[in-house]
């Protein structure tokens, strides 16, 4: 059965693949799909889950924003990344099962597509990354759901069009970032562009990028 909340926990590492939020397991999959190295996140990130990671940096970063009148502020001050409420703004309630399935789809193709945003990956790496996919400790469902996003064009309106809310939009930006260390131009044009389909405001923009950045 198709378990999105179990496939986004892989692509942020607190599942058995590790990846994303830190190498915390070495990074397999994150690596594979960024060519960069593995980040260093909180200890935290393990036990919270990918949507309550991606959830908590877009609320802390929200929070700053507003409280700063405008101007980013420096995250540091506070450590550690909080889950936020979970009352269906940034994370849906704990009932809310269709909820729960649908952001954390929505923020794993936010990561795949920001994977893919340099246009830089040739065919051997390419079949690298399938091969690493596969051997990813998921169901075949899930392993399904990566190979199809990840041979999909790379599509900002389509996934933009899947934002039902600016604090979703504040999740798939900060999705988005987690995956782009050091961006490339070619990355750095394509958060760009995400953030104007976001409708996000650039002072928020520029708060997530110092959240992200704090926390890594």
């Amino acid at each position: 059965m198709f378990n999105a909340k179990r496939l986004l926990d892989q692509l942020v590492g607190s599942g058995v693949a590790g990846g994303l939020a830190g190498g915390l397991a070495g990074g397999a999959l994150a690596n594979a799909l960024t060519g960069k190295k593995g980040r260093k996140m909180a200890k935290s990130a393990m036990k919270m889950g990918g949507m309550a990671l991606v959830g908590g940096l877009a609320y802390k970063a929200w929070q700053s924003y507003q409280q700063g009148a405008g101007q980013p502020s420096d995250p540091s001050v506070t450590t550690g990344v909080e889950p936020a409420p979970a009352d269906g703004t940034f994370l849906p309630r704990e009932s809310d099962t269709t909820g729960t399935h649908a952001l954390s789809v929505l923020l794993a193709r936010a990561m795949i597509s920001a994977a893919k945003a340099d246009g830089q990956i040739d065919t051997q790496e390419s079949q690298a990354i399938l091969n690493q996919i596969n051997d990813l400790d998921l169901p075949s469902e899930e392993k399904a759901f990566l190979f199809e996003e990840y041979g999909r064009p790379l599509d900002i309106e389509a996934l933009t069009r899947d934002v039902d809310s600016p604090e979703h939009a504040a999740e798939v930006y900060a999705a988005s970032v987690l995956m782009l260390d050091q961006p490339s131009p070619p990355e750095q044009i394509y958060l760009e562009t995400l953030a104007n389909a976001l409708g996000l405001e650039k002072a928020l923009v520029q708060q997530i990028h110092v959240t992200v950045a704090a926390e890594q």
